[in-house]
């Protein structure tokens, strides 16, 4: 399972999530202008790499249900 590319792919989404998820929390916590200017913009990256992860994650369960 581990060696499944999907599966690498899939977990390297997550943890790109993970990333942008911990930037917005230390931009908002920092709080200043960088974070005015950006705070929608960094939730929408966020939003857009969550579909991802989770439309890669229902595909690699989808295709590791047949075994």
């Amino acid at each position: 399972m581990s060696g499944d590319p999907l599966f690498i792919l899939a977990s390297v989404s997550a943890l790109a999530v993970l990333a942008i998820l911990m930037f917005g929390i230390g931009s908002f916590g920092k709080g200043g202008e960088f974070n005015r200017r950006n705070a929608n913009k960094i939730m929408r990256w966020r939003i857009i790499a969550q579909a991802v992860a989770v439309a890669l994650i229902v595909a690699f369960a989808y295709f590791q249900g047949g075994r």
